[in-house]
């Protein structure tokens, strides 16, 4: 078996969609039976830059196209994550370790019937406005140091 510690971090964007009261989009994976939520994220393509990447992301995993988004804030840092011990080898072909993400705050400007979860390659079964501080205890575990590093880098921007 390979050794974790010698496998890359998998590039990724990570979206903060807030709406008009401040909350928090959040979704439930599909492929976990978990009750876990987690805002929209995903991998950048070769060539691809990190906004460019979040944006379309947002729309494959939301419905929100890019004319329903402003950007407020994009994260000063990447923030890593790893992925726990049993999970390496078994996601992403096991080619990664984990993921280094660039993470962006965009303000919601459009209606809640314009998200729609069941796109063509739907990720999320259900989705729900949370609470900013709520994320660390709504997301996997393994991900609760990521996302505390999120809300500490958008800090100044969430009420």
């Amino acid at each position: 078996m390979t050794d974790p510690a010698s496998l890359p971090y998998r590039p990724c964007a990570g979206v903060m969609l807030i709406n008009r009261d401040g909350r928090v989009f959040v979704g439930q994976r599909i492929d976990n039976t978990l009750e876990a939520w987690q805002m929209p994220q995903g991998g950048i393509d070769p060539g691809e830059d990190a906004r460019t990447a979040a944006v379309r992301e947002l729309g494959e995993e939301t419905g929100i196209t890019a004319d329903k988004v402003t950007l407020i804030a994009e994260a000063p840092d990447e923030l890593l994550y790893d992925l726990p011990p049993e999970l390496i080898g078994k996601v992403w072909k096991g080619k990664y370790r984990g993921q280094r993400q660039r993470w962006f705050l965009f303000r919601f400007e459009g209606e809640d019937s314009d998200i729609r979860i069941d796109t063509a390659h739907p990720e999320f079964r259900a989705w729900r406005w949370a609470e900013p501080a709520d994320l660390p205890r709504l997301i996997v575990p393994f991900k609760r140091a990521l996302y505390e590093d999120v809300l500490t880098a958008f800090a100044d921007h969430l009420n």
